[in-house]
């Protein structure tokens, strides 16, 4: 059966539009001038009879139509990468692009990942550290590890750990400093914060465990603030005062020694962590693989958080 299909070069224009909402850098990445892209895009609506974009005075959104053609395109292309590499007998390494943040890419994940390239050698694993909010629809990102949902939409969504927080310190600055027998013994040492409110909302703050502790006296808000988890984690283990610090944060370092817990006294984050994908599109191997791979570390990581409360 004879199948009505635009040419490619009219595809290609569009998909790198869509993904970029721009011609100028859909040009640049196909090394062809942006009249040139809005060319190609305007006869692909003319070959349908619709409209793609609506073209605004610095900007291009994409009309229904074309928020409904793009992903399939985007899969359209996969198949034809996929089709080449059958045709010619090459095997290529499957890049699986992972975004992140800062502090869990640096105290967790980071560690982690060569265990997992040892038994995944086929796969090509970039991690990008960041804290901004990631559109599946125009960045070539496979998976997102979240705090909670983030103002994320239309996607999968799965939790990865429920955290807690709590005190930690260097060996070195609890030796030195007075006692730490109770929580009211936090009276005049250094508290380390973390801007939480920046991105995550109403998780908890020193206020919030002193006053769990009994402890609501005492001044939680003196002390240097740092916006990064880790941050403020390495600030503690260089013995400049407590941070409150998170399990999947600190469990290396407290194993290592680097870091005490000097109380027993947790609270729960407000939300968990979340591995996120695009919804409607199946995830290719290598995102599934590494997706089934974190949730193993989190459940170990998990596991041995409560063994290590009993």
């Amino acid at each position: 059966m004879r199948r009505r299909l635009p040419p490619l070069n009219q595809l290609r224009a569009f998909e790198a539009a869509a993904r970029h909402l721009s011609f100028k850098h859909a040009a640049d990445e196909l090394s062809v001038t942006p009249a040139a892209v809005s060319h190609q895009v305007k006869a692909l609506e003319a070959f349908w009879g619709r409209k793609l974009f609506r073209r605004l005075n610095n900007a291009l959104v994409l009309t229904d139509a074309g928020e409904r053609y793009q992903p399939l395109l985007i899969e359209g292309f996969g198949k034809l990468a996929e089709a080449g590499t059958r045709l010619t007998g090459t095997e290529s390494r499957a890049v699986l692009t992972v975004a992140v943040l800062h502090s869990l890419a640096s105290k967790w994940l980071g560690p982690r990942t060569p265990g997992f390239l040892e038994a995944h050698g086929d796969i090509e694993l970039h991690i990008e550290a960041t804290d901004r909010h990631v559109d599946f629809r125009r960045e070539d990102v496979d998976l997102v590890i979240s705090y909670g949902l983030q103002g994320y939409s239309d996607c999968r969504q799965e939790e990865l750990f429920r955290d807690r927080v709590f005190p930690v310190c260097s060996p070195a600055y609890l030796a030195k400093s007075p006692p730490l027998d109770e929580p009211a013994d936090l009276w005049g040492h250094l508290l380390l914060h973390i801007d939480w409110e920046m991105r995550h909302g109403n998780s908890p703050d020193w206020q919030a465990w002193l006053d769990a502790a009994g402890a609501g006296d005492i001044d939680a808000g003196q002390g240097p603030r740092f916006n990064l988890s880790s941050m403020a984690i390495q600030a503690a283990i260089d013995g400049q005062g407590l941070a409150l610090g998170q399990y999947l944060f600190a469990a290396d370092d407290l194993a290592a020694g680097r870091l005490v817990k000097p109380f027993d006294l947790t609270l729960p984050l407000a939300s968990p962590y979340c591995i996120l994908s695009p919804a409607g599109q199946p995830l290719k191997p290598a995102a599934d693989g590494f997706r089934s791979w974190l949730l193993e570390q989190a459940s170990s990581y998990q596991a041995a958080w409560l063994e290590g409360q009993g």
